[in-house]
């Protein structure tokens, strides 16, 4: 088994999400009582948001490299950066920091085209949703269409994010706001909606079309990854890694 290396804090709660996943899968995988090989690098989350709202992405290029250098010296053997918005800044990753990279958009965007559909609405942080790092992987890579919502909308998505999801603040009112969003981008097209935040798994959990939680599919990815070489159920594994999407 291969191990692990995940740069969390982005924010602690969904990194709590994607232990609690990965941990899940590899049990399921090989049985017993078998859990993932981890090393972790977990940031204070407040500096990372002052540094993306003040456009710092060289400062906050550097940060993610070095908890990558980190991490190698730390023993593993791949990295999971447990957020969207991040990987913005990782063009650069896998030379500087001597590691390979599980790219949370090709884990959704190889979920999208299997299942078989071809334009989707993605939310998500303001950066993810307004510039191209993250759509243009889907786009160049899996030939999707990529619908966002309008600027109103968008700003209400990251709203929530940043005020509530990342305090674990879970609210009725916001799943309700999320789903009249969703139901404005599948009116304009959408057959399915990324949930392209790690943290909006934790508030919207079905929807009228499918959904595709970028935690859950990059989780599952690092499992398959991790596990790539390692003996074990066949059909366990398969159903642990499983890149349907959310119903």
């Amino acid at each position: 088994m291969k191990t692990l290396g995940l740069i969390g804090g982005m924010s602690w709660e969904s990194t709590a999400e994607y232990y609690a996943l990965i941990n899940r899968g590899v049990n399921a995988a090989l049985g017993k009582n078998h859990s993932a090989k981890i090393v972790m690098e977990s940031f204070d989350f407040q500096r990372i948001e002052e540094l993306q709202y003040a456009g710092d992405w060289v400062a906050l290029e550097r940060e993610i490299i070095e908890a990558g250098k980190r991490l190698k010296a730390a023993g593993a053997d791949l990295v999971v950066l447990c957020t969207n918005t991040m990987h913005k800044v990782v063009g650069n990753f896998e030379a500087q920091a001597g590691l390979p990279l599980i790219h949370i958009a090709d884990a959704v965007g190889q979920a999208v085209k299997g299942s078989g559909l071809r334009t989707v609405g993605l939310l998500g942080t303001i950066f993810t949703m307004e510039q191209d790092f993250y759509k243009n992987v889907l786009v160049r890579n899996f030939g999707l269409t990529v619908l966002t919502p309008d600027k109103p909308d968008r700003d209400t998505v990251n709203t929530i994010i940043y005020q509530e999801l990342v305090k674990g603040h879970v609210r009725e009112s916001s799943r309700t706001v999320y789903l009249e969003i969703m139901d404005r981008l599948v009116a304009d097209g959408a057959e399915g909606i990324i949930l392209g935040c790690t943290e909006i798994g934790l508030l919207v959990k079905s929807a009228r079309v499918p959904l595709f939680d970028s935690t859950a599919l990059h989780a599952a990815e690092a499992v398959s990854r991790a596990l790539s070489a390692f003996p074990g159920p066949s059909d366990a594994r398969s159903d642990a890694v499983s890149r349907k999407p959310v119903q």
